[in-house]
């Protein structure tokens, strides 16, 4: 079966860090562009930031860009979500996804077929004081 599996997710105050990992099962991320969405309770899932498969370019959202890094290591299947200076408003569940690519450059877009069609658990983060 492939999937994706979040982890590290976690209770923190303002201003404080996480470190979000995306373990792929069953493939190789190798050649796939991988995304990172949350949702807030009684919120729509949103993108947070993207990485490419191939140069390993990186696209971020608004209100995360100067906090949080995206970076993936390959020979460990996985993508990792560096957050700093975390804020209330970054609370939710925190998922891993293999996203659509325009011409070769990630984006933001759920690839939404098999055999990725399906979303993880996810991680929950709550940011606190």
């Amino acid at each position: 079966q492939l999937q994706l599996v979040e982890s590290g997710g976690g209770s923190v105050r303002p201003g404080g860090s996480l470190r979000l990992s995306c373990t792929a099962s069953g493939f190789a991320i190798d050649y796939y562009a991988i995304g990172w969405f949350r949702q807030a309770p009684g919120k729509e899932r949103e993108g947070v930031s993207c990485i490419s498969s191939s140069i390993g370019t990186t696209n971020y959202t608004d209100s995360v860009k100067g906090r949080f890094i995206i970076s993936r290591d390959n020979a460990k299947f996985s993508v990792y979500l560096q957050m700093n200076d975390l804020k209330p408003e970054d609370t939710a569940v925190y998922y891993c996804a293999v996203v659509k690519t325009v011409q070769d450059m990630c984006t933001m877009v759920f690839i939404g077929r098999s055999p990725f069609g399906s979303w993880g658990q996810g991680t929950q983060v709550t940011v606190s004081a």
